[in-house]
């Protein structure tokens, strides 16, 4: 060639070097060759465009599956493919050995891999090598390396048998796959089949609970715990005559029977089939016997996982019970949700249990039944067995007939003499118990350090129900546990829960109410609709984007019970009665010793009037409420019990705030000096409110007042 002559064409310059190109492209399933490609695949010289099982007749089927994992390989670390592939003719001979390198890419539109490559050939190696039964590739071992690497990964994060097996049938181990798969177990001295895949089903009934003595590969693998390798179908039939014929009828030409280990113990074994003649080199032993030891890792930790988890089941279809026949005019929703690790099995629990007085079709006393919600301290083995001990305890003392109270303090004794005075072994226990009056609603609380109940009322307002209460259970016998009283109204709902559906996440008692009062004011389903939908918010995806202030932790358990009784906005299908419009209401008592309720008193007015319009009204209320309560506590010596209401009218909403104590003394309206420090009660009830009275009892008086949701008043 002279000085300034245009280059030959790529074409001739590859034609005399007897290099051939190829273009292959997965997502068409078609390889294109020019003429010099086309003769080293033994066809005519011209360029022609073939399907990819035309291409695949022509090569060693071993060489094929290596070209798959080397361009893997290449795209993952962007590097040259370079294989050395054998060329078969008709009668599976060898006919030529050529080499291709290829610079592949992945295109993610398609989910395709396209590359173009040379094709050239190379000295044949000498028949018997290694070199001459197995395609070399640059990056051989690298390979080997990766796909170990990626089996260890994927077998780790299995978490059951299946998955283990379903990941093992997945495997592409580079340069020799297997076609047909098989995991032998051991129970006595009888093989079982745990899984398979490749073959068809039922095929594995002659090798279920066949003796270890037996004359096979895999119960001699189990016996010995040593491998066997066949490399051929005459190999096997010399070795296992007995048991040829029943794996002659599956066609394989090779098979690897390892053993599965794990901590020292062989327990079971492990067959890979293949169905073209493999010679088991060393680096192919090497590689079997790698993920042999891998899988049968998974598989113990996968069993270990699974007898847990049917453990845990078992515990909790025991201690958790059912909910029964039905209830006339109210239905129960319960939720039990174990987050922990281990066994799964924490100290929560709840109980529905039947009172002594009658049927649950009776009336008047009879029908009633309790709800009880707890947590034992710790997240283990002994929680979950005091949790046992203490629901038994409380059912034995409930269906004995004892008042609530009385039930929480023998509860608490006996929890605290299980431990015999050995302190640390000194176990707590929140508890909430309720007792039900499903004729009138009436609910009984004894509350030993439990969160306390939530209403959802008909309207969807949502009050949290501040109840009297003692210690946990179990740390002072003596301790008492006082009753409170509340009514639970047609339509209404009943939420008590343990600390798990509040805190988790990362919340606090605070956060984790105003996460749940979301849900229970926008729910419009049913009571069963409901249950799923708070366990979802509290533990389901959606949870993880609404961390609270806190460390998002997520290992307590979660136990929840809904009680609902019929009416509107109950979701229970009880059609409404709209002669009478809805009220929202909501009561309370302060006692003389218990100066503190006043802010309890403040806070459930607000929560009562969340959707108020106007919140000068709001602060409003709240002011003459305190002030009200106030005078109670300073000027008699009696109680003071709260009645607050909302209601529909014609012309909007209106609130009523009643006060009601036992004194026999009226106020009367003053007006108070500068320098005065009381007297002015009245005086702001007369500016603030719409309209306000006080009301003679017989015993006592009750001072009202009462505000309207106008436009109006929201500008006043």
């Amino acid at each position: 060639m002279r000085t300034g002559e245009p280059l030959p064409a790529l074409g001739d310059v590859l034609a005399a070097l007897d290099t051939g190109l190829w273009h292959w492209d997965t997502a068409a399933g078609e390889v294109t060759v020019d003429a010099v490609a086309a003769r080293l695949l033994g066809l005519p010289a011209e360029q022609v465009t073939l399907t990819e099982a035309q291409v695949r007749a022509r090569l060693h089927p071993v060489d094929w599956n290596e070209i798959t994992g080397v361009v893997q390989l290449a795209v993952a670390e962007g590097t040259l493919a370079e294989v050395r592939i054998r060329i078969m003719d008709d009668r599976k001979r060898v006919v030529r050995v050529v080499r291709s390198r290829s610079k592949p890419s992945f295109d993610r539109d398609r989910k395709a891999y396209v590359l173009t490559g040379s094709l050239q050939e190379v000295t044949e190696p000498t028949p018997g090598t290694p070199a001459g039964r197995s395609a070399v590739t640059g990056d051989w071992r690298r390979s080997r390396e990766a796909f170990l690497l990626d089996a260890g990964r994927a077998l780790a994060e299995a978490r059951s048998t299946q998955e283990v097996l379903r990941v093992a049938a997945n495997l592409s181990m580079p340069g020799f796959s297997p076609d047909g798969l098989a995991v032998f177990g051991v129970e006595g001295d009888r093989l079982t089949i745990i899984g398979h895949h490749g073959h068809e089903p039922g095929s594995d009934h002659p090798f279920t609970y066949m003796p270890i003595d037996t004359d096979y590969p895999a119960a001699e693998v189990v016996r010995t715990g040593r491998a066997v390798y066949l490399s051929s179908p005459e190999q096997y039939k010399s070795r296992y005559p007995l048991t040829w014929p029943l794996a002659q009828r599956f066609g394989r030409q090779s098979w690897a029977f390892l053993p599965l280990t794990a901590s020292g113990r062989t327990m079971g074994a492990w067959l890979a089939a293949f169905a073209y003649p493999v010679a088991f080199t060393p680096d192919e032993r090497s590689v079997l016997t790698t993920v042999a030891r891998m899988l049968g890792q998974a598989l113990s930790r996968a069993g270990t996982a699974e007898t847990e988890r049917e453990l845990s089941e078992g515990l909790q279809r025991t201690m958790m019970p059912k909910l029964g026949p039905s209830i006339p005019g109210m239905s129960i929703a319960a939720r039990y949700v174990p987050t922990g690790g281990g066994l799964q099995v924490g100290g929560d629990w709840y109980d529905v249990i039947p009172l002594p007085g009658g049927t649950s079709r009776t009336t008047s006393r009879g029908g009633r039944f309790a709800l009880v919600i707890g947590d034992v301290q710790g997240h283990d083995v002994r929680a979950a067995g005091l949790m046992g001990q203490l629901r038994i305890a409380l059912r034995a003392y409930a269906s004995e007939g004892h008042r609530p109270d009385a039930v929480l303090s023998r509860a608490s004794r006996f929890l605290h003499g299980i431990s015999d005075g050995d302190l640390s072994e000194l176990r707590f226990a929140t508890c909430l118990y309720v007792e039900v009056d499903p004729a009138t609603g009436v609910l009984e609380v004894a509350r030993a350090g439990h969160p306390d109940p939530v209403i959802r009322m008909a309207d969807a307002t949502v009050l949290t129900r501040p109840t009297a209460g003692g210690l946990p259970l179990g740390i002072d016998p003596d301790t008492d546990y006082p009753i409170t009283r509340l009514v639970l109204e047609s339509g209404e709902t009943l939420l008590i829960c343990t600390d798990g559906l509040i805190e988790t996440g990362g919340h606090d008692l605070d956060t984790g109410w105003q996460r749940l009062r979301g849900i229970l004011e926008e729910h419009k389903g049913d009571q069963e609709e409901l249950a799923d939908a708070l366990v979802q918010a509290v533990h389901g995806p959606s949870s993880h984007h609404t961390t609270g202030p806190l460390a998002d932790r997520r290992e307590d358990d979660i136990a929840m019970i809904l009680l609902f009784r019929e009416g509107e906005g109950c979701g229970c299908g009880v059609e409404p009665d709209t002669a009478e419009p809805p009220v929202r209401r909501t009561a309370l008592t302060v006692a003389q010793a218990e100066p503190e309720r006043v802010s309890v008193a403040r806070q459930q007015l607000r929560e009562l009037l969340h959707d108020w319009s106007s919140s000068d009204q709001v602060d409003s209320a709240v002011l003459l409420l305190s002030e009200m309560l106030t005078n109670v506590l300073v000027h008699t010596d009696t109680d003071a019990l709260l009645l607050a209401e909302v209601t529909d009218g014609i012309d909007g909403r209106r609130m009523r705030i009643e006060v009601t104590d036992s004194g026999d003394d009226l106020p009367h309206m003053r007006r108070p000096g500068e320098l005065a420090s009381s007297g002015r009660g009245l005086v702001l009830i007369e500016l603030l409110a719409h309209a306000w009275g006080v009301s003679p009892r017989g015993r006592g008086k009750s001072i009202w007042f009462e505000l309207y949701e106008t436009e109006e008043a929201g500008s006043r």
